[in-house]
């Protein structure tokens, strides 16, 4: 066993950093024990210059004192000075603390010292400035060590000015023992107060690093760059929007998927979501929190799976996470899906009304009236056609006849009439891209076919009593308005929708049908609703004649459809002159293209 706790043979584990708390930690430590030491010692110093200032000061007052005192001119020229001056000095010197009273001639010869062997000597200093008649203070080591000394020329008599001479001088002083002392009395406290702050700083540290510790998660500075490096990638690369929400419901992250698929400005992190423009049903779910799993939302025009979920840590709700996945495509898919399916059903049906058909051209044969069966054969085939041709030739968009000759086959599967009376000067191309306009008046037509399909009797056969029920019909109408707009209504023979229903028709996830998944229905009419608003246009619903519902869609024309819109490729948003320099012709009357509920039986109506 090796001594870092590996096996031998294994690769050696890499030795783990301190953490960026740890660290912290450690920086904060040394620098407060360099600072409260350093603050230390210029406490030390600063009370050692006072005590020093303090001595200085306290001897060169004593001396002046002493110097003008009543009687020491006298005793100095007395026959006995250091009889008279000695306890003198001694006094003063123990009532002022200080270390040395000296009295001297002008040659420095002491009459006074606290060695009385020293009396009678030369004094030890420095003078010169005193005998001139001026006062000095210095640092000089004497008879007793090192001091802080005055001194101070001792006038004449009380009357004495500054230009006569003295007769004696004073020096007082202080020792650097005794400054010492003071300055030790005064460590103690500055090591008392030094060691309080270190604790202050080592708690305040420690608190720093907790803190640290726990927004850090423990990691180093190598560590979290790598976290944020694979964070950052991950973001960029991931293919599904992505959003983190606050606790408080603000948006603090999204990637750049999330802000293509939710239409996010560069200014949405730190907003509320419900202050981002989004859908009311996807905001408000969001906001909520709760957990979400492939729920189907709608924004602007997109179709996504949504997934929410609440992140927590330590029991600490620290937010939500929410990812998107478009599905517009795929519900492409799977509405063309069924359009296929219905296309399917109604050629099983063909199939078998042409085999009914087939029978009874062969039957006419065998009864030996080739006439009728050829008359019946082609009839069938030249009705289709013609259907196939008015139904073009009035719808200006091939998209949209391509959908409503569809739509005939799977309404007269279900037993449903479909009518259309279109306008030919209808232009929808340019208004909305076919695309947008099979999407519209595919789940506007289907809706209507369902409710047509769920009351009333097919093409209003007897009911049961024998009294006549209500034919189940629907009708397409395209026709222009005076400004240039189209408009588009579907109305149907179904029951209709009360007030709350209507009230509530284009919400997302609102429906009357039964929910075929866990992804629900409810869909058609809010992208109906998001498209033509896209475009500049407005949906109504309203009672229709047939007794059912009538949805309205009215659009601008193309040029102020959208503001910013670019025109259609191939179109010209200029009005076109050439109709006012040509000889008018007879405008063309709108037809309406009536669709039985039996395949093969078509008709028309001219207005």
């Amino acid at each position: 066993m090796r001594t870092d706790g590996t096996a031998p043979g294994l690769p050696r584990r890499a030795p783990r950093r301190p953490s960026i708390a740890a660290q912290v930690l450690l920086w904060q430590l040394t620098l407060a024990v360099l600072l409260i030491t350093a603050g230390a010692l210029i406490a030390v110093k600063a009370a050692e210059d006072a005590a020093r200032n303090s001595a200085r000061d306290r001897a060169l007052e004593v001396a002046r004192t002493l110097a003008r005192s009543p009687g020491v001119a006298e005793a100095v020229a007395s026959a006995e000075p250091t009889a008279r001056l000695q306890p003198v000095a001694e006094a003063v010197r123990r009532e002022s603390h200080v270390d040395f009273v000296v009295f001297m001639t002008l040659d420095g010869i002491r009459f006074t010292h606290p060695n009385p062997a020293l009396i009678g000597q030369t004094f030890l200093g420095h003078i010169d400035d005193a005998v001139l008649g001026r006062a000095l203070t210095e640092t000089y080591t004497g008879s007793l060590g090192p001091s802080v000394r005055a001194v101070v020329p001792v006038p004449s008599g009380p009357d004495a000015g500054p230009a006569d001479a003295p007769v004696a001088l004073v020096s007082v002083g202080v020792t650097e023992r005794r400054i010492d002392e003071i300055v030790g009395d005064t460590i103690p406290l500055v090591v008392a107060v030094a060691t309080g702050a270190l604790a202050l700083s080592a708690a305040a540290a420690t608190a720093v690093h907790r803190r640290l510790r726990r927004q850090t998660l423990g990691l180093g500075p190598v560590e979290l760059r790598r976290v944020y490096e694979h964070h950052d990638a991950v973001l960029h690369a991931v293919r599904e929007g992505l959003v983190v929400l606050d606790g408080g419901g603000r948006l603090a992250l999204a990637n750049d998927e999330a802000h293509r698929l939710l239409g996010l400005g560069d200014a949405a992190e730190g907003r509320h979501v419900g202050d981002l423009g989004l859908d009311a049903t996807l905001a408000e779910t969001l906001a909520a929190g709760r957990t979400v799993t492939d729920e189907i939302h709608l924004a602007g025009d997109r179709v996504l799976a949504v997934n929410v979920s609440r992140t927590a840590r330590d029991g600490r709700v620290l937010g939500t996470v929410a990812t998107f996945r478009d599905h517009t495509e795929l519900r492409a898919l799977v509405g063309e899906l069924d359009e296929v399916r219905g296309f399917a059903e109604a050629l099983r049906a063909a199939a078998h009304e042409s085999g009914n058909r087939l029978h009874t051209v062969v039957a006419l044969i065998e009864m030996g009236r080739p006439d009728e069966a050829v008359r019946f054969a082609t009839g069938e085939l030249a009705a289709s056609q013609e259907l196939a041709d008015r139904l073009t030739a009035e719808v200006s968009e091939p998209a949209l006849a391509a959908l409503l000759f569809g739509k005939h086959a799977q309404a007269a599967e279900r037993g449903v009439r479909l009518t259309v009376a279109a306008n030919a000067a209808a232009e929808l191309e340019p208004a909305m891209s076919a695309g947008d306009l099979v999407t519209v008046v595919g789940n506007l037509v289907d809706n209507a076919i369902d409710a047509a399909a769920s009351v009333g009797a097919p093409h209003g056969r007897q009911g049961a009593q024998g009294g006549a029920e209500r034919a189940r019909c629907v009708a397409v109408t395209v026709e222009p308005t005076a400004a240039g707009g189209v408009v588009l209504r579907i109305a149907d023979s179904g029951p209709g929708l009360d007030e709350a229903s209507a009230a509530r028709a284009f919400e997302r996830g609102w429906t009357t049908k039964p929910a075929p998944g866990p992804q629900g229905r409810g869909l058609g009419l809010a992208l109906v609703r998001s498209i033509v608003e896209r475009h500049g246009g407005t949906i109504a619903l309203g009672d229709a004649e047939l007794g059912g519902a009538e949805f309205t869609v009215r659009l601008p024309p193309v040029t102020s459809a959208v503001p910013g819109t670019p025109p259609v490729p191939g179109r010209s948003a200029e009005p076109d002159t050439s109709a006012e320099l040509a000889t008018p012709a007879e405008p063309r009357r709108p037809a309406e293209i009536a669709m039985s509920g039996r395949p093969g039986e078509a008709r028309e109506e001219e207005r």
